[in-house]
Order: C-alpha cells, then sequence, then structure tokens
C-alpha cells in the first residue's frame, strides 16, 4: 500500500463523547459515493444483462414474454447468490466461557453498547460484528479467531473487542454499511487479469479508502478508551503478525497434509509456537509491511500499521484486564472443531485421514512442508546448474540493474501486474528464489537452520550469527547493492 499522503485522524464525528465513540454522520457526498462505487461495480452484470436482453428479442419479436422470464431468471439467481448461509464459527455459552463472557460483557457495558450479543469462535485470524436475526430478534454476533483467543493477553483481547464494538456504535447507519459494501464490490472487481474498470474506479476507490481508513483509526480511538493506548498498539502490532504468520503457514500445512491424507491434530499448537519464535515473527512482521505497500488501486479497507500506531490517542484506558490470555475452559474442544473446519473437507472425517502432530515431525520435514518452489526456476533463468553458479548470476543482474528481467523469467504474470506495483512484486520473486539458493549454498559450509519454520534463516558455523537471507537479499534490492549477499557467498567453498 502506497503511503498516504494525508494520514487519517480523529476528525469530527469520529471523538468520543464520555468515553464513547460518536456516530458517524454522513451527507450528501458519501451517499453519491456508495452509490457511483455500486453502480460501477455492477455495471459488467448490467452490460451483460443488457447484452442477452437484447439477443433474446432480436431472436424472438415476441420478446412481451421473453424478456420478463429473463428478468425474472436473474433477479432469481441474484436472490439466491445473496441468500445468507447458517452463522459461522463455534457458539459461545457464556455458562461454558464465564471468563471470556465476561470480558465482552465488560468491555460492552464500558462503550454503552446494550444491544443483545452472540460470540462465536471462527478458526482464522478474525475479529469482526455484524447484525443478524435471531428468532426474529435484531441481534449483533462477534465473532473472534481463535489465534487471537490463544496468544493475545486480556488487555489486548478487550482491545480487539473494544475496536470492534467501536465500529458498530459509530457506523449505525445506512450510508456507512454502503460505503463499505460497495467499496469491497468495487475492489473484487479488479482482483482479476483483466481490469477495464480501473481507471474510473481508482478515483472513487482512492476517496472511500481516506472514509474507511478514518473509520478504522476512530475504531482504534475507541478501543484505546477502554484498554489503553499500550494495549491498544500490542494488540494491532499482535494481530497484525499473528496474522502474517498464520497466513504463511496454514495454508501450506494444510494443503500438503491433505495430499499426504492426513490432517494436523495439533494445528494451534503448533501455529502458537510459530507465533513465539522471534525469527518468525521478525519474518511475518516484514512480510505484512510488504503486503500494505502492494495496493495499486487503493482496495485496502484497513490504514497500514504504522499509521494505525501514529494516529492513537494517549489514554489509560478505564478498564482492568489481565496480562495472561483469557482462560478457555472447553479450549481443547475448541481447538479440536476449529481444526476440523480447517483440515477436514468434503465430508472427511477423522477416521478417513491419518492424524499427524506437527510438532511431533523432524525440523526437516517440518521446513519441507513450507518450501518454496526451491532452486529449480532460478536455474533456469539464469541457466545455471549449482546454486552458488545461480545467486552469483542474479546477484550480477541486481548490480547492472537488469534484476527485474530476471524476476520476469522467474514469474512470467508479473508483466500482467499493474504498473505501479510491478517492481515491488518483482522484488519479492527474486528475493524468495535467490534467498534458497544461498541458503542451500550456505548449508555446503556448515550453516544450519536457525528454526524449524524456513530455510532461510540460518546461523553460522561458529554459532555467532544468525541471518535471515530473505531479508538480506531485499535490503540489497533496495540499496541495488548486492555487496553484502555476495560477502556472504565468499564464505562458501568454491
Amino acid at each position: 500500500m502506497p503511503p498516504c499522503q494525508n494520514p487519517p485522524t480523529c476528525r469530527a464525528g469520529g471523538g468520543t463523547a464520555h468515553g464513547h465513540p460518536i456516530p458517524e454522520r454522513h451527507g450528501a457526498r458519501e451517499w453519491l459515493l456508495g452509490a457511483a462505487l455500486l453502480i460501477l461495480a455492477w455495471l459488467p452484470t448490467a452490460v451483460a444483462c443488457a447484452a442477452c436482453l437484447g439477443v433474446t428479442l432480436f431472436w424472438h419479436p415476441d420478446g412481451s414474454v421473453l424478456a420478463p422470464l429473463l428478468l425474472f431468471w436473474f433477479g432469481v439467481f441474484g436472490a439466491v447468490a445473496r441468500k445468507r448461509g447458517p452463522l459461522p464459527g463455534r457458539v459461545v455459552r457464556p455458562d461454558d466461557e464465564p471468563e471470556l463472557a465476561a470480558l465482552v460483557r465488560d468491555v460492552a457495558a464500558r462503550l454503552g453498547f446494550r444491544a443483545p450479543l452472540l460470540v462465536r469462535i471462527v478458526p482464522e485470524v478474525q475479529a469482526s460484528v455484524g447484525r443478524v436475526r435471531v428468532a426474529g430478534v435484531r441481534s449483533h454476533v462477534l465473532l473472534l479467531g481463535l489465534p487471537l483467543l490463544r496468544n493475545l493477553t486480556e488487555r489486548e483481547l478487550a482491545s480487539v473487542v473494544a475496536h470492534e464494538l467501536a465500529h458498530e456504535r459509530r457506523e449505525r447507519g445506512h450510508c456507512a454499511a454502503l460505503l463499505s459494501y460497495a467499496h469491497a464490490r468495487l475492489a473484487d472487481r479488479l482482483d482479476r487479469r483483466f481490469r477495464p474498470l480501473a481507471p474510473p474506479a481508482a478515483p472513487l476507490l482512492r476517496a472511500s479508502q481516506r472514509y474507511l481508513w478514518r473509520t478504522e483509526t476512530a475504531a482504534d480511538a475507541g478501543a484505546a478508551e477502554v484498554a489503553g493506548t499500550e494495549a491498544t498498539a500490542s494488540a494491532l502490532e499482535r494481530t497484525v503478525t499473528l496474522h502474517s504468520v498464520f497466513e504463511c503457514l496454514a495454508e501450506p500445512w494444510l494443503s500438503e497434509l491433505a495430499e499426504r491424507d492426513a490432517w494436523p491434530k495439533d494445528f494451534y499448537d503448533a501455529l502458537d509456537t510459530a507465533f513465539a519464535d522471534p525469527h518468525m515473527a521478525a519474518r511475518a512482521a516484514r512480510t505484512a509491511a510488504e503486503d500494505d505497500a502492494v495496493d495499486p488501486y487503493a482496495t485496502a479497507d484497513h490504514p497500514p500499521l504504522a499509521i494505525r500506531l501514529a494516529a492513537l490517542p494517549t489514554r489509560a484506558g478505564t478498564g482492568t484486564y489481565g496480562a495472561a490470555p483469557v482462560a478457555l475452559r472447553t479450549g481443547p474442544e475448541i481447538a479440536r472443531w476449529c481444526t476440523r473446519r480447517l483440515a477436514l473437507q468434503n465430508g472427511e472425517e477423522e477416521n478417513d485421514v491419518q492424524p499427524v502432530r506437527l510438532l511431533a515431525l523432524p525440523p526437516e520435514e517440518l521446513r519441507e512442508l513450507n518450501d518454496a518452489p526451491g532452486t529449480a526456476p532460478l536455474f533456469r533463468a539464469t541457466g545455471t546448474d549449482t546454486p552458488a553458479a545461480a545467486v552469483a548470476t542474479a546477484l550480477d543482474t541486481l548490480a547492472d540493474g537488469s534484476w527485474q528481467r530476471l524476476a520476469r523469467r522467474l514469474e512470467p504474470r508479473l508483466r500482467r501486474a499493474p504498473a505501479a506495483v510491478r517492481g515491488q512484486l518483482a522484488r519479492r520473486v527474486f528475493t524468495a528464489a535467490v534467498a534458497e539458493a544461498l541458503a542451500e549454498t550456505l548449508e555446503t559450509s556448515r550453516w544450519t537452520p536457525a528454526t524449524r519454520w524456513t530455510t532461510t534463516v540460518l546461523t553460522s558455523p561458529d554459532g555467532r550469527r544468525t541471518v535471515d537471507l530473505r531479508a538480506l537479499v531485499a535490503d540489497a534490492v533496495t540499496a541495488a547493492d548486492p555487496a553484502v549477499p555476495r560477502a556472504l557467498l565468499k564464505e562458501t567453498p568454491a
């Protein structure tokens, strides 16, 4: 995501009254912006419908019968597509989880949130509040990801809950819902290979993004009122890192084990252990920052972490919460349910697949679950046949400025990426490929993996240095200077 020229701040409508967020007021401009976003998002569908209707009327002059039927079919299809399914997640009953229920009640009371509130636990790193009807009664549902419950302290979790409830209190009106929904729908249209809507969509998305970012920083301010600035900042940092760890590890673990007809019994224990690893946490934080930098059409609905931290007001907090994670009395059952939801698909049962304990696997086998494509693509792109030669050739392209051409040979789809972010994406491809080859080369000199999660964080033979090769190569690309990776390469035998 490119740096924001005018970082969002808590403006009129984004402050607090007696500690409670003030609901956002919207004018005609916001309504018009939401309508324009939605019209543009629906334009391809409208054109397709009009084309179908035109063809129908051309071939069947008696369109007075067929045209209404066609429109009725599109209406039914749209209604079915929009039909809501069951609520996501596993329900939390206060009698089963009294500590969690008490924390949510306390935060809601401090924010003046008095609407009925259901709590459900979902498998991913997620927190959100939505409006639902239960037995005909308008209610709200708070979704909390199990990784958050297991890894955030009570203070940090209180901040997350307060952020979501502050959102709901501030965005009561239909205009806020329209802007958020329309922004997301138009963003989906641009997440494709062909993007004919990009030129007219970009200015509309930038305008609505400013609003969305302002609502996020205002909700952060509401969270700080309840949990304090320190806990809110820590919750933001740890949530972003935890989400990145989940994204980096969960998909490879689940997909690789599925191919082996296996499922990870200790999925969340392994995820917690990876999150606590300083090398993995640092890698994840860096990856999250790189993701924030890739937003060519202003589709991101959350501001980068640095902007959110800078916008936090200084508050002591009004609640008293613990420094340990909230106690989950049914934690093992919840973890098993969440793991089944992630790992067992297409009606599979636990006895249909082999249970595997990730933390019991040999480190080299666990690292294989997360491996990148390896060095073969770099061999082909550089015309070499050894890791050392491939790294040397790649570093030569960095020195002469042709490294982006090498990245396009490694990943031809880069040519179709938006021009504004092509260089950033090329840097990722180049960095990953060179780091993998450099790791293989260093291991011949008795460098060893420093962590069980990745092959590209290595410790020197004397144990005095630990190097994240991806970070090292990425810094070299930024500086356009291959001197540091070349120095490491010289430490390997010829």
